[in-house]
């Protein structure tokens, strides 16, 4: 008993300790106002542009429909192209051509697009054999693909992506004018049911008002190759992939972060311009797409790295540091603060994304916001964590 009361706090070793927390409260309520910050500037000056933003009416003026060279490559995707091709070759659109680029396919393919090309005579087919292939990914047979085009206009899509309407071709070459070599789409995923569901999809239109909002703002980072166009001289004239081309991933984002300016592109974000892919089935399957994606974005510019690093870590800490504040908080002042700065991010997040999905044709996914950005704020780091082990996949 003497032992304990040896070690009995002091008033003043009390009143220190009082005081100590009171310090750290303030410091981590000054810590989590400046995380607030960061995601409601990204919420107001990039994503209120996707959300608040007037789209571009479809032009009528047939002048204005330039001829266009569709190119998809496809690797063992015969359901896909079954179901999805005959879609794309039935567009609404004056003058066009399919180019399917074959690659290396061991399924039935083959005879599927011989089939296909006897009755449409504008469809393409390019068959590769694996041997050539010194690009990682589909880089080659994207790169074949664009040289084999007739048209300066190149429109790409995937194998397992369909076209929201027959006027997909129309919508996207709408966005296009004299000066534009770039028009970013929009791919969202089609409906299903559970939590992988509303993960997927609200990861998509996250990444989609980040992508979309950045480039309305003039300072376009990245673009989705199940639904992106691009003139056929902006890509040999920047190079094409061959500054990556040892990379499996990023014949879309990487080649957009080269060669994208706020003067050359342009983003299409009318529902016809859509198109819509199934979305993974698994957990497992998610997590291995993800990885991929995330793996290119440490080739990203640095500004682009620090500008989307920041909101990341922003997202993240906000929870942390809300967690550590209530942990430690000590007077009703502090926490009427921290409630403000609460529901002001809460409120401002539910509106962005309420406008947002509308235009992206995902509205009741604002009702969910909440509880999915708290569970992204904590599986992002898993992702980028993972990444430091990744694994080169290959394509298919």
């Amino acid at each position: 008993m003497g032992n304990f009361a040896a070690f009995k706090p002091s008033v003043t070793d009390m009143l220190n300790y009082t005081e100590l927390l009171e310090k750290n409260e303030w410091i981590s309520l000054s810590v989590l106002i400046f995380f607030t910050i960061v995601i409601l500037f990204n919420y107001l000056w990039y994503y209120s542009r996707l959300a608040f933003g007037s789209q571009k009416k479809i032009k009528q003026d047939d002048s204005l429909k330039q001829p266009v060279s569709v190119v998809i490559c496809a690797r063992n995707e015969y359901d896909n192209l079954e179901k999805n091709l005959p879609l794309i070759l039935e567009q609404d659109y004056p003058i066009f051509e399919v180019i399917l680029v074959n690659d290396f396919s061991e399924d039935e393919s083959y005879f599927l697009l011989k089939s296909l090309s006897e009755k449409y005579n504008y469809l393409k087919v390019v068959n590769l054999r694996e041997n050539v292939n010194f690009f990682e990914g589909k880089k080659l047979a994207l790169a074949v693909g664009i040289k084999s085009a007739r048209y300066e206009n190149i429109l790409l899509t995937d194998a397992d992506c369909k076209p929201a309407g027959r006027n997909w071709i129309k919508s996207m070459m709408a966005a296009f004018d004299e000066k534009t070599e770039i028009v970013l789409g929009y791919g969202p995923y089609s409906k299903t049911k559970g939590l992988l569901d509303k993960l997927i999809r609200f990861d998509t239109i996250t990444i989609a008002m980040q992508y979309l909002g950045y480039a309305l703002a003039g300072k376009p980072y990245m673009g989705v190759g199940r639904n992106l166009a691009y003139k056929k001289d902006l890509f040999f004239k920047s190079g094409g992939f061959t500054s990556h081309y040892k990379i499996s991933s990023g014949d879309d984002d990487l080649f957009i972060n080269k060669a994208a300016n706020k003067r050359n592109t342009r983003v299409a974000i009318d529902p016809e311009s859509f198109t819509i892919s199934e979305p993974k089935r698994t957990f497992s399957g998610w997590f291995k797409q993800k990885k991929r994606h995330l793996s290119t974005g440490k080739y990203y510019k640095i500004s682009d790295k620090l500008r989307l690093g920041l909101l990341a870590l922003s997202n993240t800490m906000f929870y942390i540091t809300l967690i550590v504040f209530l942990a430690i908080a000590q007077s009703s002042l502090s926490l009427y603060v921290a409630l403000a700065v609460f529901l002001v991010k809460l409120l401002t997040q539910l509106l962005i994304f309420y406008y947002a999905g509308k235009k992206l044709k995902e509205a009741k996914l604002f009702l969910y916001s909440p509880i999915l950005d708290v569970i992204f704020a904590f599986l992002n780091p898993v992702f980028a964590i993972s990444n430091l082990f990744y694994r080169k996949n290959k394509w298919k």
